[in-house]
């Protein structure tokens, strides 16, 4: 039987935090007799002297100190715990997971997730980002509840619900010391079959992986995010289609160079994308926020080389 209670290590916190007996008894709403006693009572149980008296001054002794630092810890995972009982009991998540391409950064979503904790402090949050098909397939696995900015159709078989919420063009660059630079347009595959392209490593691994912009027997340089494709297209290290945004402002800074190419990539619509038949409250508030008319250009100052332009 347990010999150590939550009550009787929230009385030990009050005495020691307000200095005596009857301050602590003032602030928990009991008679001084009844703290006496419990405190009497735990020193009983436990073998130790928790306290030191010094008339109506008390001092913790060495054992109630280490006591109190741990109890403290049991108290507020308590506290916590209670919390999120109530939460639970009223509609709220204990957890949600958003997740987000890789194509974007997190950053984006920063003031939507101060916005939530002001309304949802006892629901925990997690982040998680995929890429391509591994977006989707993290909702479908239950790693994640919503998707936010999902690129292109998720895949068939149902269980899922999507709305877009915007499209992106997308540009083909290389840097100016890139062999393609040079040659007059528009680049044929035969151009390109020469070169090496960079591209994103699609992260689904149960899906089929997606292959964007990519020839049957291309020399291929994969990397795990868009920021990453973005800084060795800038560097040279090979060629390929970028977000129109990011590509854009790169080309007005003289750091890249737009060639037209036989075969363009068309735009590409994104989505917000959640599992049918769930409806916490916190799922809710994140549903909402996302619908907002501003979120895919918000998402959209976020791509790599936005900041530097």
């Amino acid at each position: 039987m347990l010999r150590l209670s939550l009550e009787a290590l929230q009385i030990v916190d009050a005495i020691d935090r307000r200095g005596s007996f009857s301050a602590a008894g003032k602030e928990l709403h009991r008679v001084p007799s009844t703290i006496s006693y419990t405190v009497a009572k735990l020193e009983d149980d436990l073998g130790v002297q928790v306290f030191q008296r010094h008339g109506p001054k008390v001092m913790l002794t060495a054992a109630g100190q280490e006591l109190l630092k741990e109890g403290r810890y049991l108290l507020k995972a308590a506290q916590d715990l209670e919390h999120r009982v109530r939460r639970v009991a009223s509609g709220w998540e204990t957890e949600i997971a958003i997740g987000l391409d890789t194509m974007f950064s997190a950053v984006a979503l920063a003031d939507d997730i101060q916005a939530f904790y002001a309304v949802a402090q006892q629901t925990r949050l997690r982040l998680v980002q995929e890429t391509l098909s591994g977006t989707w397939e993290a909702l479908l696995e239950r790693r994640v509840d919503l998707l936010v900015g999902a690129p292109g159709d998720g895949p068939a078989g149902g269980g899922y619900i999507s709305q877009p919420i915007g499209m992106m063009d997308f540009v083909f660059v290389v840097a100016p010391s890139h062999p393609l630079a040079q040659l007059p347009g528009p680049l044929t595959r035969s151009d390109l079959q020469r070169h090496r392209a960079v591209v994103v490593a699609d992260s689904a691994r149960q899906l089929a992986p997606r292959t964007v912009g990519l020839l049957l027997g291309q020399d291929a340089l994969s990397v795990p995010t868009m920021q990453i494709k973005f800084d060795y297209q800038l560097l040279g290290l090979g060629f390929g289609f970028l977000p129109g945004p990011c590509a854009r402002a790169a080309i007005a800074r003289g750091q890249l160079v737009e060639k037209e190419v036989e075969e363009p990539k068309p735009s590409e619509t994104f989505y917000l994308a959640w599992r049918v038949g769930e409806d916490g409250a916190a799922l809710r508030w994140w549903m909402a926020r996302m619908r907002e008319p501003d979120v895919f250009a918000r998402l959209a100052q976020h791509l790599p080389g936005r900041a530097l332009a």
